[in-house]
């Protein structure tokens, strides 16, 4: 089998449906009840830090950012959620997808990104788990799975309080 690249594009409305379905192979049904969904619900991703990895025409990755708030009005990022096709996982989509999203947010003048994930994958990003009880969400999340990173010096210095989805601009 040939050697093929990856290429990395910004997402346009003619991938949604391919996302969609990367989506429901990797999450299934239950991503809707998920606390990370429900901050994403009615609130538009960032059209300009959504990424596509694609091999050849096939797409095999997505990551997407949204706005969110989080106590009184500090502006941040919800990172995800990012998805890698099973058959691509382990080729390093993810990680060229994440780096890719985080510059072009830093770029953007973004100062800081939540996600719910694994804390051992994404600290290499510069993620790191958020104080238990500094955060509160609109559903159930594992203390250990609630993780930020920042994007600017000191930019969670002092940040606390409920997170919402937010309106944003794109």
């Amino acid at each position: 089998m040939p050697d093929l690249s990856l290429d990395l594009h910004p997402e346009t409305p003619a991938d949604q449906a391919a996302i969609e379905r990367l989506h429901e192979r990797a999450f299934g049904p239950g991503r809707f009840s998920r606390t990370a969904f429900r901050l994403r619900e009615g609130v538009p991703s960032f059209a300009n830090l959504c990424f596509t990895a694609r091999v050849g025409t096939l797409l095999v990755g997505s990551i997407r950012l949204s706005p969110i708030e989080i106590g009184r009005g500090v502006p941040a990022v919800l990172l995800g959620p990012i998805t890698i096709d099973p058959a691509f996982q382990s080729k390093g989509i993810g990680g060229a997808l994440m780096r890719r999203a985080m510059d072009r947010a830093r770029e953007e003048g973004h100062r800081l990104i939540m996600l719910v994930g694994d804390a051992p994958y994404y600290e290499r990003f510069g993620f790191t788990v958020v104080p238990p009880g500094r955060l509160q969400l609109p559903g159930p999340v594992d203390p250990a799975r609630l993780l930020v990173a920042e994007l600017a010096e000191d930019a969670f210095a002092g940040v606390a309080g409920a997170v919402r989805g937010a309106a944003g601009t794109n």
